[in-house]
């Protein structure tokens, strides 16, 4: 068998940047640690974090002082204020493409727009990012959410870092429509753009895709969906090595691989050795 893994894959800027962060930290500090919510949707490495003493929390009122560290997917202006109030020692990891997207909210927000975010209203990304809108923004993940978005003078269109290309264009095309005046924003990340179009490619290239990522990482399921539209009936998302198919993958000559940007090399990598041992 021939394993092929795409060119983009793994950890991104972004996630590198808090889970290095996280453990600078722990290192550092004799105190728990602890995080607003898991650092990345990825169970395992959570975990390892756990080990460290570096503990998640859902919100700040579990804790009245100590540090916590702000995650990759960021957080609402209402947290920073809440964490000031009880002069907590905040570490601010937010990815700063979602930063990016937190600063047009707010400027536009105070221009006087209507925002709209593409995205998961579930999505602890998009909660953060709607947090900078006093939680005022539409959220628009199908085409019957955008025709419940009403006619306005002025919107502001912005997009989950993690959302497909493709929904991004389908959906503004419709919003543009709803609007006199309307300014948008490509904030898909390069990361989550480059690792779409690597496993839309290879999965053309080979007969099996397997794609490496927590179950709950909204980027790692956009690739399942993106391979699954080459490859329908042969493309495998697992989380670690052990849930990977062997009797099935044992058919196929050629199988390539890639990872959402929440999963850690050493998955990776176990789940690339335990396919050469095929």
């Amino acid at each position: 068998m021939k394993v092929i893994v795409a060119d983009h894959s793994g950890f991104c800027f972004g996630v590198e940047k808090a889970i290095n962060t996280a453990f600078s930290e722990g290192k550092d500090n004799e105190n728990t640690i602890y995080t607003l919510g898991p650092i990345i949707h990825n169970k395992q490495a959570v975990n390892r974090l756990e080990n460290h003493d570096i503990k998640a929390i859902d919100n700040l009122s579990e804790v009245n002082a100590g540090t916590v560290i702000i995650r990759s997917h960021g957080v609402s202006k209402k947290a920073y204020d809440e964490a000031n109030e009880k002069n907590i020692n905040l570490i601010d990891a937010t990815c700063p493409f979602v930063k990016k997207i937190q600063n047009i909210v707010k400027e536009y927000k105070k221009k006087g727009y209507n925002i709209v975010i593409i995205g998961n209203p579930d999505h602890p990304e998009v909660i953060g990012i709607n947090g900078w809108s006093n939680d005022e923004s539409y959220i628009v993940k199908t085409k019957d959410d955008v025709e419940k978005v009403p006619f306005m003078d002025k919107m502001c269109i912005v997009v989950q870092t993690t959302m497909s290309v493709s929904l991004y264009l389908e959906l503004t095309e419709m919003l543009e429509k709803k609007a006199k005046d309307v300014v948008k924003f490509n904030t898909i990340c390069s990361a989550t753009k480059d690792r779409q179009q690597a496993a839309k490619n290879l999965s053309k290239e080979v007969d099996a895709m397997i794609i490496v990522g927590g179950y709950h990482s909204s980027n790692t399921q956009k690739l399942v969906e993106i391979c699954k539209k080459e490859k329908p009936n042969t493309t495998f998302h697992i989380e670690v090595a052990h849930e990977l198919p062997i009797n099935i993958l044992k058919r196929y000559e050629t199988v390539g691989l890639t990872a959402g940007a929440s999963t850690p090399k050493w998955i990776i990598d176990e789940v690339i050795n335990e396919l050469k041992n095929l």
